[in-house]
């Protein structure tokens, strides 16, 4: 499912220990991120290590990435806290991904239908000068 939210399969059996990949679709069969799986609580709660460079040896320790799906009132919260992010350039990566993925997968969960673009191809250059 995550291919058509996310444009890439994430692989793993999801148990706490695992590695997991998100793994291009194209046919190219590229890993852009890896990491292993922290924890696993069926249905609330997911924790996985994300290393953005997986074929280099990183000095450094992997960010942290949680979802908690939790009952709110009459509707369900998704939280997703990226941690632990090494320097600005990650942050600003996942400060304009992580929406544009939960978007897609927002629109995807309540139409049955993902954006009609694919909303991380958006640069927030673009988003600004829309907007002014």
């Amino acid at each position: 499912m995550t291919v058509q939210y996310w444009a890439h399969a994430n692989i793993s059996d999801w148990k706490p220990g695992s590695a997991w990949e998100h793994q291009r679709v194209d046919g190219s069969g590229i890993v852009d991120v890896t990491g292993r799986v922290i924890a696993v609580e069926p249905p609330t709660r997911l924790v996985i290590t994300f290393e953005d460079t997986p074929d280099a040896e990183s000095p450094r320790e992997p960010s942290v990435v949680t979802f908690i799906i939790e009952p709110h009132e009459d509707i369900v919260r998704l939280s997703v806290t990226h941690e632990n992010l090494p320097d600005r350039e990650m942050l600003n990566g996942i400060s304009h991904g992580w929406p544009a993925v939960l978007a897609n997968l927002k629109s995807l969960l309540e139409t049955g239908e993902v954006l009609p673009q694919a909303p991380w191809s958006m640069s927030p250059a673009h988003t600004s000068n829309n907007h002014r």
